[in-house]
């Protein structure tokens, strides 16, 4: 089931003070709600597919209510309540669509449309990788990335262990990811650690396995900037800008952080070569990522295709399945289904939710962000997947929801109180995330659409997650 060529998710501006600010007030009113806090540390298709035109009605003049703390007594809507406010723009929603509302407190889903339906959720999939990372690792677990003694004097290694994040950047500078580790501070490790000259840089990349594209993916998304292909060892996520979000990736990345780190040694790009580390070689420097609970609401922010597949085939590796694509999501259905979701009907392709053959039901959906949201209740419970409700953007304000929702369109009442994560193909639209109501009741809302192009369905699915905002619905 394709739906042909693709776009990307992010729409990304840099953020103000009051922005910023107002995040931080959303983070806290949404762990305000589970009464827990976690210490968690294109253009040009853009242009074309008119995806950053502003919505056409404009809002009456009556004032907005001012965003609150939840309240964990708030009254709980009822289904009757929701379905006046959604069923008749649900039913006028042209193509395929399907949605759910969830109530996170209780668990009980209180709308849904269709939901016999499956849908290619395009980036939205990303909540799978995501849950299902946070079921594998713990949130302080980091990659590393290692250098190794080579085969002949003079010979270096470099290992990579599945951290696409390291940046060619020198101190000072920051890259796209946060707290990346530097190449320079490990060029310096390997100089102060190898006696004599370094003649030679072999790349290691034999942690993963198969292909480093997947079924559904266009080879020409590398140079648009959307992917690169999947290797375990990449310098700033394999773009050529390292402060470039949305810019074009390079079509080899492990080699690119080889050459990266012979520039650094001083070694000549010509001896740059594939190569395999000895099994005990000796260990000469290594540098490790930003946790594991960073790096999942960084890529849920701005929807990071390469940081979700590095993620998938970690998650296989964990789970000692195949470092592959299909290696990958089998096992991330696997630590779903295991932690009691229920997988059923998702068909992936990839962990990052690009390819157009991926299927997935918005119930699915639904029940990852009702988890993450539900109020803690105990030791026991799923509070460790509060990382994929803090990452999620912030309507108006960050990732790839920074310039939707605009002041006075019919989504407007959503800014600011709507986190979500946006999921964007060519005929593919879909937003999932949370809401606060307007009694201060935290509300799930999963709203998927196929067959129609984004730039006439994205405005109508955040006017709808905008109206439950206005909404008690009771």
């Amino acid at each position: 089931m394709g739906f042909g060529r693709r776009i990307g998710d992010r729409l990304r501006v840099s953020g103000s003070g009051a922005r910023r600010s107002l995040i931080v007030l959303v983070v806290l009113a949404v762990l305000a709600a589970s009464g827990s806090a976690v210490a968690l540390t294109g253009p040009i298709l853009v242009h074309r597919l008119g995806l950053s035109q502003t919505d056409e009605t404009v809002l009456p003049s009556s004032p907005l209510p001012m965003l609150q703390p939840l309240q964990g007594d708030a009254p709980r809507p009822t289904a009757a309540g929701v379905a006046a406010v959604l069923d008749g723009a649900a039913e006028a929603l042209p193509g395929k669509f399907t949605g759910i509302v969830v109530d996170p407190a209780t668990g009980q889903t209180i709308w849904q449309h269709t939901p016999e339906v499956t849908l290619t959720p395009g980036s939205t999939g990303k909540l799978l990788t995501a849950a299902a990372a946070l079921l594998t690792f713990n949130p302080t677990d980091r990659f590393v990335t290692r250098v190794v003694q080579g085969p002949q004097p003079g010979t270096v290694v470099l290992v990579g262990g599945g951290d696409p994040t390291l940046t060619t950047l020198p101190p000072g500078q920051e890259s796209v990811y946060p707290d990346a580790p530097r190449m320079s501070d490990l060029a310096a490790a390997v100089k102060k650690a190898v006696p004599g000259p370094i003649t030679q840089v072999l790349v290691d990349t034999s942690r993963y396995q198969g292909p480093t594209m997947a079924e559904g993916w266009d080879p020409a998304d590398v140079a648009a900037g959307f992917i690169t292909p999947i290797e375990p060892l990449m310098v700033d996520g394999g773009r050529i800008n390292p402060k470039l979000t949305e810019g074009p990736r390079v079509p080899d990345p492990a080699m690119a952080a080889g050459r990266a780190l012979a520039q650094d040694l001083g070694v000549d790009s010509s001896d740059v070569a594939e190569g395999t580390a000895a099994a005990g070689a000796k260990s000469v420097a290594a540098v490790r990522s930003a946790p594991v609970a960073v790096l999942v609401e960084q890529m849920l922010r701005d929807s990071d295709n390469v940081l979700a597949e590095i993620f998938s085939r970690e998650i296989a590796i964990a789970r000692h399945g195949a470092p592959t694509f299909a290696g990958g999501v089998q096992q991330t259905a696997a630590a779903l289904a295991q932690a009691g979701f229920d997988p059923t009907g998702a068909v992936m392709h990839d962990g990052s939710g690009l390819s157009t053959e991926d299927l997935v039901p918005a119930r699915l959906l639904g029940q990852l962000l009702s988890a993450a949201a539900a109020p803690a209740i105990g030791p026991d419970d799923t509070e460790f997947l509060r990382p994929i409700i803090t990452g999620l953007p912030v309507a108006g304000a960050d990732g790839t929801l920074a310039g939707r929702f605009g002041r006075t369109g019919v989504s407007g009442p959503g800014r600011g109180v709507v986190r979500a994560k946006t999921g964007t193909l060519t005929a593919v639209a879909s937003l999932a995330g949370v809401v606060s109501d307007t009694d201060g009741r935290l509300l799930v809302f999963v709203l998927m659409s196929n067959g129609v192009s984004p730039a006439t369905m994205r405005p109508k699915l955040d006017a709808m997650a905008a109206q439950l905002s206005r909404c008690g619905c009771r």
